[in-house]
């Protein structure tokens, strides 16, 4: 069984593997530096639906279906379901999963949803609670935009700091321990608040979060960021990057030495367009399960600790004056 730590670590003594993992994507996504790494790329923002929403619901089917195709698993197979994403009521997740007849937890952590879901699953497989429990998050930029800020049609203008939310799925399937990648540990991490007001500025509003949470989790296991290849944040941009390498400072740690954003792999920053870097929980969802988690099972990369990060705001709170509060969960993902 893990052993609990006081501050949100669980450290693994049997090291659950993550079995089998996919990356569905939108076209943009597939137009960006990482477009050999996922297993479906759609040919336009609607993947034939008739809706934004309902595109979504198609890329988490997608990402489940194909994972379970590379795991060699049936539907049966699974004994439990977390998954989560932006929309009110986890819209795009309850709708992707009703007809798959499996048990299912409903998970919001905005963009750190991603790692929220894994750790749990992790967590359960680790004290005998399942056979197999996929672990599987989405967003959609049209649907996220017209949630959060504007519908598309209005045509307001992006300000420098903004980010672009990733239309890409992702799913991990844990099992207990065979082969890698492997979960070492985990960490939850604690809402951090520091005043951050402007819903175009995601990445400051999450940086003191994956601070926070990566200090933590170094901590907790007694390792220093030099014990791992990467330190990987889910989608801090290239505004929450910096801000985190600030924090860093003050320790006197360099851990841009180390750091890699899925928010800035995802997409080409310039060739795209896209601003501050990308968001969604399809952003971190997507590099770990078409990148990160090939590269380890491989033995090229063999350790990362993966944090993603998440900006918890709601429209209605914004609009009565309320701050951004940020999350951040750590996963110590490894080879060995």
């Amino acid at each position: 069984m893990g052993k609990f730590i006081q501050g949100g670590t669980v450290q693994m003594f049997n090291a659950p593997s993550v079995k089998s993992y996919a990356a569905a994507v939108g076209k943009k996504e597939g137009e960006g530096p990482l477009a050999d790494c996922f297993d479906y790329i759609g040919e336009d923002v609607t993947l034939g639906t008739d809706s934004w929403e309902k595109a979504e619901n198609m890329l988490q089917k997608y990402a489940f279906s194909i994972a379970l195709q590379k795991g060699s698993l049936a539907q049966t197979d699974i004994a439990m379901i977390f998954a989560g994403d932006l929309l009110n009521q986890c819209t795009a997740s309850g709708y992707a999963v009703r007809d798959f007849d499996i048990p299912f937890v409903g998970l919001y952590g905005a963009c750190s949803t991603m790692a929220e879901s894994l750790a749990l699953a992790s967590v359960f497989i680790e004290n005998g609670l399942g056979g197999n429990i996929a672990a599987l998050t989405s967003s959609h930029f049209c649907a996220a935009e017209r949630q959060f800020r504007f519908p598309l049609n209005y045509g307001g203008q992006r300000t420098p700091t903004s980010q672009w939310t990733a239309t890409a799925a992702g799913c991990a399937v844990v099992s207990s321990r065979e082969m890698p990648p492997y979960i070492n540990a985990v960490t939850f991490g604690k809402i951090k608040d520091y005043g951050i007001t402007d819903v175009n500025n995601m990445g400051a509003a999450m940086s003191g979060a994956a601070y926070d949470t990566i200090s933590t989790h170094l901590s907790n296991t007694s390792k220093s960021i030099d014990d791992f290849d990467y330190i990987v944040t889910g989608d801090l941009g290239l505004v929450g990057s910096e801000l985190l390498y600030d924090l860093f400072d003050k320790d006197r740690v360099n851990i841009q030495k180390k750091h890699k954003d899925c928010g800035l792999m995802l997409y080409d920053l310039k060739g795209q367009d896209i601003h501050a870097g990308g968001s969604g929980c399809g952003c971190a969802a997507s590099v770990l399960c078409g990148y990160f988690l090939q590269e380890i099972a491989q033995g090229k990369i063999k350790n990362i600790l993966f944090t993603a990060t998440g900006a918890l705001m709601s429209p209605t709170m914004i609009q009565q004056g309320e701050s951004i509060p940020g999350i951040a969960h750590a996963i110590h993902i490894s080879s060995e």
